[in-house]
């Protein structure tokens, strides 16, 4: 074996550098550079003492909440995943300790890991591949969308027509295009001249015309 851990605080540091990586290599763009560093210092772990077939047992279990924090984080994001899996991870370094001591240094180690990834985030560019298909993407995708919303702002200031009774809500007539629009409270009846005050998004405020 190239390197074992022989004093239980030597469990922290390689413990922390390999949530560092592993977590790392999830949220920026390392080339596979942190995976391959992460993966070292884990195996390093176990490796140092478990028997073979507790060695895979364990680290699965340690991938696997990997895992499904990355699924929480970039797809779920209510927190469910993200805790059983911080429990996995948990658990695979925590029994997988020789004693007790060796085993809260992991798990320190772990924590804090998992919180300097996050520095990451400010010196490397992040990763993008995940968050196509999210919403965020989704929207971005959607030809006009962001056209959509100037085309709206740009509605300020011009005046129309209801089509229909406001009550709050109605449907307005700008520039021969309907709109779904609301007032700011008052009722205003159908075929009445209205103005454009305020646009938030792609909802129109409008008023009446005096």
């Amino acid at each position: 074996m190239f390197f074992s851990i022989t004093a239980d605080w030597v469990s922290l540091l390689v413990v922390g550098f390999a949530t560092l990586f592993l977590i790392g290599e999830l949220l920026v763009n390392a080339r596979g550079v942190f995976a391959i560093l992460g993966l070292g210092f884990i195996t390093i772990y176990f490796s140092s003492f478990l028997d073979l077939n507790m060695f895979f047992i364990m680290i699965l279990i340690y991938l696997f909440g990997l895992m499904l924090i990355m699924i929480d984080g970039k797809i779920l994001n209510d927190g469910t995943l993200a805790v059983i899996g911080l429990v996995c991870m948990l658990v695979s370094v925590g029994f997988a300790a020789p004693n007790w001591v060796a085993g809260l240094y992991a798990v320190i180690g772990l924590f804090i890991g998992a919180f300097a990834s996050l520095g990451f985030l400010k010196v490397f560019k992040k990763r993008q591949m995940w968050t196509k298909i999210t919403l965020f993407d989704q929207l971005s995708e959607e030809a006009g969308y962001s056209s959509l919303n100037q085309s709206y702002r740009e509605l300020v200031g011009k005046t129309g027509k209801t089509i229909t009774d406001m009550r709050p809500s109605g449907t307005v007539l700008i520039e021969d295009i309907e709109y779904s629009a609301v007032t700011q409270g008052k009722w205003i009846t159908k075929d009445t001249d209205i103005t454009v005050v305020q646009v938030d998004g792609t909802r129109i405020l409008v008023k009446e015309v005096n």
